[in-house]
């Protein structure tokens, strides 16, 4: 099943500098969505090593990013971007199929 789940270059350059602040360059980041937070699902964010035999993998040069099954019912269709503002940095979805977010912006409802 394809989901169509793109990701920015500014994802993998921010996990490239991820693998350099954790003098890793074998980490790379995996993108999960819980139940939890204040809208019913939660993305989750974490720097892994390997990815699990089922994940779809997404990646540029030796830079990837894994999403678990389940996980990727509930983005097909986003953008994953990282953002740097003015005293905050963070990774976003741009998810068409939330129906609400919280303020936040890492919880979101289906």
């Amino acid at each position: 099943m394809t989901h169509n789940i793109q990701v920015t270059d500014n994802v993998f350059k921010r996990i490239e500098a991820l693998r350099h602040k954790g003098n890793n360059p074998r980490l790379n980041l995996r993108i999960s969505v819980n139940g939890g937070g204040c809208s019913g699902f939660v993305y989750d964010y974490a720097m892994v090593e390997e990815s699990k035999s089922d994940d779809l993998v997404i990646s540029k040069e030796n830079t990837k990013v894994f999403i678990d099954p389940a996980s990727q019912e509930f983005i097909s269709e986003s953008i994953v971007d990282f953002i740097e503002e003015l005293g905050a940095s963070y990774f976003s979805i741009k998810n068409p199929n939330a129906s609400a977010k919280c303020g936040c912006g890492n919880s979101f409802a289906i």
